[in-house]
């Protein structure tokens, strides 16, 4: 038998692995895998939109849906209506398209 330092405990190689997540909260957000086909549905949903406005609000929806979270950019998506920039129908297309392609992570 090896002699070891700490003669009452297990060899270093034996200790449980250490948990790496920080947080076991999960949220609902985008689904990186589609990531691409979100962006492009989402490109021709804001079509009917503005230029001026169009890739402010495309960037805005597609940042807070991956990093922050679904309801935070269906939150987004209210602001906008009540702020006159989009309408009700698109509203719950934008809606619909960010939980379709929403997933926990």
């Amino acid at each position: 038998m090896p002699f070891y330092k700490n003669r009452g405990r297990r060899p270093p190689y034996y200790q449980r692995p250490v948990d790496t997540r920080q947080n076991g909260t999960r949220s609902k957000r985008l689904d990186m895998r589609k990531s691409e086909e979100f962006s492009f549905q989402l490109s021709r949903e804001v079509d009917e939109l503005p230029e001026s406005v169009r890739g402010a609000i495309k960037g805005s929806i597609y940042a807070i849906a991956s990093r922050k979270g679904s309801r935070e950019a269906k939150e987004y998506v209210l602001k906008k209506h009540e702020e006159g920039i989009i309408g009700e129908k698109l509203q719950n297309r934008l809606i619909d398209l960010i939980f379709d392609y929403s997933k926990y992570r």
